[in-house]
Order: C-alpha cells, then sequence, then structure tokens
C-alpha cells in the first residue's frame, strides 16, 4: 500500500511526459496532495476546479440510472491531456486522482494503465 506522497511521486515518474499529479477529494474540492505543476498549472486551483467535472459526472450518471463506475474523465487540450480517475474501493471513497500530461511527450494509454496501478496501491 501506499501513501499520497509515494503515490504522487509513483504519478510523476512512471508516465511520461508528466506535469502535474493530485489526490484530490472531490466532496471538498481539497487536494491531499499535489506535486508538479508551475506557473502556468497551478495543480490546486486544477484540482479544485476538476472537482466540479467529477461531481457533474456522477451526478449525470445518477440522473440517468447508470449503474457502471467511472474508470476515468479524459479532458484534451492542444498541448495537454488531463486524467482524472476516481479511487475505488473503501479507502478511496470520495477521491480522485488527477494526472497532467504535455501531449507531445506522453504515452495516453501507459499513462492510464499507470495511474490504475497506482490506485490500487493507494492507501489513505
Amino acid at each position: 500500500m501506499a501513501s499520497v506522497e509515494v503515490s504522487l511521486k509513483e504519478m510523476m515518474t512512471e508516465a511520461d511526459g508528466a506535469v502535474g499529479a493530485a489526490v484530490v477529494d472531490y466532496t471538498s474540492g481539497m487536494a491531499l496532495g499535489t506535486l508538479g505543476g508551475g506557473k502556468d498549472l497551478d495543480m490546486a486551483i486544477a484540482a479544485a476546479g476538476n472537482t466540479d467535472v467529477v461531481r457533474a459526472k456522477v451526478r449525470a450518471m445518477e440522473q440517468l440510472g447508470l449503474k457502471s463506475q467511472i474508470e476515468d474523465i479524459l479532458i484534451t487540450l492542444e498541448d495537454q491531456y488531463h486524467l482524472i480517475r476516481p479511487v475505488a474501493g473503501r479507502s478511496g471513497n470520495g477521491l480522485f486522482l488527477y494526472l497532467v500530461l504535455d501531449r507531445a511527450r506522453s504515452n495516453l494509454a501507459m499513462a492510464r494503465h499507470h495511474l490504475k496501478r497506482v490506485e490500487g496501491q493507494l492507501e489513505i
């Protein structure tokens, strides 16, 4: 099992082109931890903003009566990918992993695979 700090380091080092990472509580909108980012990408603000994305998707699924779990949400920008992966299981209820990738240097399929593995090891 991995702590938030270890999980963030794994997200940043194992995903090619990683720019920033966060573990976020979408019930409060607060990041439990962030790593990376920069002057053009404040990870705490981005994490809080993407909380609304997760809440909206969960709400839409409830209204539609969909019983499936969200595996991930992808936001594609001209030069970045933003990956959001809700954490499944008891220890992750209400949390999501958030990873920002440089589109030119990343492999989206591998990044999704890495996030799934990190999710499985996260212990809060």
